[in-house]
C-alpha cells in the first residue's frame, strides 16, 4: 500500500487510497456500457458470430490500455474503444464503403502506428495548430448526431430508404447495412405501440432522469434495468447463462494489411487518424482542466505520455480486433469523485478485466432497445461541444455547420471532415482572410479534394 502511495504521489495530489479506489469504481460504472454497446455496433460489420469475441476484446483493450495509462502516464484517465469511431468503422468503412472488416482493422492498426510516431515527435504540434478549433468541435458534434441516428434506427423508430449506386450491392436486414445513400422518409409510426419501442422510450426516459439527478453510471443502469424489464415481459429472450470463458480467436490478429494497398484505403486511414487525434486532444485537455492539471500557460504536464498511451491503446486494440481505442470523457466522473492519480485508472482497468472478460452471454442477451438509448444520450453529450463555436463569424460557423450535417446525412465521418476543411479554406480565402488558414490546412484541403475526386471516379 505504501508503494502505491509513493509511486502515485498521493500527498502531492492531496488524495488517498480510499478516494482513488472509489473514483476508479465510479469511472468504471460510468463507462461500462461500452461492454454492451461496442460489440453491438461492431458485430453489425463483422457478423453476429463475432459478438462474444468482441465483448472480451472490448474488455481487454479497455483494461490493458487504462492500466497502462495509470502506470505510465499516472493520470486518472480511462480508455476504451471510442464511440463514434466504432460507428465510423462499422457503418461507414465496412458497410458503407464496402471494405472487409479485416482491412478496416488494418487501417486502425496503421493509424495507431502513425499516432505513436507523431506522439514522440514535434509533427504532432504542427498538426494541432493547423486545424481550426471550430472544426475540432464540429466533428465531435457531428459524430454525436451520427450516433443518435444509429440509435433511433436500431429500434426502428425511423423509416428509411436507400439509393444504391449502379452496380453496387444493397443489403437491408433491419439495420442500415448498405452501400449507397441513406434517405430518411420520416417517423415509423407503426412501430410506436410495439413492446420494444415502448421499452426504448422507457430506457431513454430513465437515462435522462438519472443523468439530470447526476446519478453515477446512469447509462449502465438504464441498459440493465430496461433489459431486465424486456426479459420479464417477453420482449427479448433471457440469457442462456451469465458467464463464459473469454475467447478472442474470431478477431485476434485478423488484420488484412495487404488489403490496405488499395489506394482508397488511404482516405480511411486518414479519417481514422483525424477523428481519433483531435477527439483525444480535446478529451485530454478537458479532463486535465477538470482535474486541475493545466499549467498557467495552458499546457498539460506529461501530455506526450498521455497521447502515447492512447496511441498504443489504438494499436493494441486493432491487434485484438476492435476499432480505435481512445481516452474517455467519462473519466470526468471519477475526477469529480476526487481521483487525481494513476491509481484511479489502475482500478478502472482491473475492473474491466475482472468483469468484462467473462460476461459475453449476458452482453449478447442485451436487446437493441436497451442499448439504443445510450447511443442517443452519448449523442447529446457530444453535441455540447457546439457551444465553443463562434457563430457570429460566418467563416467559422458555416464550415462547422456543414460538418455537423454532412456526417449524419451521408453516414460518413470522413465526408464530414472533408466538407468542413474544404469550405473553411474557401470561405477564408474568399473573404481575404487567407492568412488565417494554416499552410498545412491548404495541404489537407487538397488531399480531401483529391479524395472526393477519387470517390467520384474522376481518376
Amino acid at each position: 500500500m505504501d508503494w502505491f502511495e509513493r509511486y502515485f504521489e498521493f500527498d502531492a495530489h492531496g488524495t488517498d487510497m480510499k478516494t482513488e479506489v472509489l473514483a476508479g469504481l465510479t469511472t468504471f460504472m460510468t463507462m461500462a456500457y461500452i461492454l454492451f454497446v461496442n460489440p453491438a455496433i461492431l458485430s453489425d460489420a463483422m457478423g453476429k458470430e463475432a459478438f462474444n469475441s468482441l465483448v472480451a476484446v472490448t474488455a481487454l483493450a479497455a483494461g490493458i490500455s487504462t492500466i497502462l495509462m495509470g502506470l505510465y502516464a499516472k493520470k486518472p484517465f480511462a480508455l476504451a474503444p471510442g464511440m463514434g469511431l466504432n460507428a465510423y468503422f462499422a457503418y461507414s468503412v465496412v458497410i458503407g464503403m464496402g471494405y472487409d472488416w479485416r482491412v478496416a482493422l488494418a487501417a486502425v492498426f496503421v493509424e495507431g502506428l502513425i499516432f505513436i510516431v507523431l506522439s514522440v515527435t514535434k509533427v504532432r504540434s504542427a498538426i494541432i495548430h493547423a486545424i481550426p478549433i471550430s472544426q475540432k468541435y464540429a466533428v465531435g458534434a457531428g459524430i454525436g448526431l451520427f450516433l443518435t441516428l444509429i440509435g433511433l434506427n436500431d429500434v426502428g423508430l425511423l423509416t428509411a430508404k436507400v439509393v444504391a449506386p449502379e452496380g453496387s450491392e444493397l443489403i437491408i436486414d433491419g439495420q442500415i447495412n448498405l452501400i449507397g445513400t441513406l434517405k430518411l422518409t420520416g417517423l415509423n409510426a407503426s412501430a410506436l405501440a410495439t413492446k420494444p419501442m415502448l421499452l426504448f422510450f422507457f430506457g431513454l426516459a430513465l437515462a435522462m432522469i438519472l443523468i439530470s439527478l447526476r446519478i453515477k453510471g446512469s447509462l449502465l443502469i438504464s441498459i440493465i434495468v430496461t433489459s431486465i424489464i424486456g426479459w420479464l415481459t417477453g420482449a427479448a429472450p433471457w440469457p442462456d447463462h451469465l458467464f463464459s470463458t473469454p475467447d478472442i480467436s474470431y478477431t485476434f490478429l485478423k488484420m488484412d494489411l495487404q488489403g490496405l494497398l488499395n489506394v482508397g484505403a488511404i482516405g480511411v486511414i486518414f479519417a481514422f487518424f483525424m477523428v481519433d487525434f483531435f477527439d483525444t486532444l480535446g478529451t485530454v485537455t478537458g479532463l486535465s482542466a477538470k482535474a486541475g492539471f493545466l499549467t498557467k500557460d495552458g499546457k498539460i504536464p506529461d501530455a506526450e505520455k498521455v497521447l502515447l498511451t492512447d496511441a498504443i491503446g489504438t494499436t493494441l486494440g486493432a491487434v485484438l480486433g476492435t476499432s480505435t481505442v481512445t481516452t474517455y470523457i467519462e473519466s470526468a466522473a471519477g475526477i469529480e469523485e476526487g481521483g487525481r492519480t494513476g491509481m484511479t485508472a489502475l482500478v478502472t482497468g482491473f475492473l474491466f478485466l475482472a468483469v468484462g472478460l467473462f460476461i459475453a452471454p449476458l452482453a449478447g442477451a442485451i436487446p437493441a432497445f436497451a442499448t439504443a438509448p445510450a447511443l442517443v444520450i452519448v449523442g447529446y453529450y457530444m453535441l455540447s461541444s457546439l457551444k465553443e463555436i463562434n457563430f457570429t463569424d460566418h467563416t467559422e460557423a458555416i464550415p462547422a455547420f456543414l460538418v455537423l450535417v454532412t456526417i449524419p446525412y451521408t453516414y460518413s465521418i470522413a465526408d464530414g471532415i472533408g466538407a468542413g476543411f474544404i469550405s473553411y479554406t474557401i470561405l477564408k480565402a474568399a473573404n481575404g482572410r487567407w492568412k488565417e488558414v494554416h499552410p498545412l490546412m491548404y495541404v489537407l484541403t487538397a488531399v480531401f479534394v483529391a479524395y472526393f475526386a477519387y470517390l467520384a471516379g474522376v481518376f
